[in-house]
């Protein structure tokens, strides 16, 4: 079991990581030091966007709209870092069997 809890963290890292890279590559586009129109770009905000679309979409169904602002990101964030928190501190039940 002490497997399982290292794949769900892995899994809670890997997430984190790509709401990151997303938040981080959209300042980047919206400031214009990245343009869209370069290939590589593109591929990895298209990407990004099919990974994180789903999930920022059930989000923001219950997040009220803060006047442009899309608090999705920092919600899953949060909801990433909750999960981690509850893993931890019931780390020994994945130890115990």
């Amino acid at each position: 079991m002490q497997s399982l809890y290292q794949i769900l963290m892995l899994l809670l890292d890997i997430v984190w990581f790509f709401i990151i890279a997303h938040v981080i590559m959209s300042w980047l586009i919206n400031f214009q030091v990245l343009n869209l129109r370069q290939p590589l770009v593109a591929q990895i905000w298209d990407g990004l966007n099919r990974i994180l679309e789903p999930l920022y979409a059930r989000l923001r169904r219950i997040i009220p709209t803060m006047s442009g602002i899309d608090l999705a990101p920092l919600v899953a964030l949060i909801g990433v870092y909750i999960i981690r928190i509850v893993l931890q501190n019931n780390a020994g039940w994945f130890y115990s069997f």
